[in-house]
């Protein structure tokens, strides 16, 4: 596998947990961390500058989507993996 696609898995995830402090720390609601990814969903997806491929539009949304599931699992005690992210991710697109 590419060290690139490594390197943002650990990234992505590393997030997750980060954004799973902030709610701990009472910085911002899940609400709140879900309305900014969904913002930056639809800045992507409303971006006519730049001419994207459907697969390379999915390719740059998959971290937001990845992001916006982990905080949706965040509540329950199940822990994901980025894999079940991931293929969660897939039946969604």
């Amino acid at each position: 596998m590419n060290t690139a696609n490594l390197q943002l898995k650990g990234l992505i995830m590393a997030m997750a947990s980060l954004c799973d402090a902030i709610v701990e720390k009472e910085l911002l609601t899940r609400g709140e961390i879900d309305a900014a990814l969904s913002k930056a969903q639809r800045a992507i997806e409303e971006d006519d500058d730049h001419e994207l491929s459907g697969s390379n539009r999915a390719a740059i949304l998959f971290p937001i989507r990845v992001l916006q599931l982990a905080g949706e699992a965040a509540g329950g005690d199940e822990r994901l993996t980025f894999s079940d992210y991931a293929k969660r991710v897939g039946k969604l697109s």
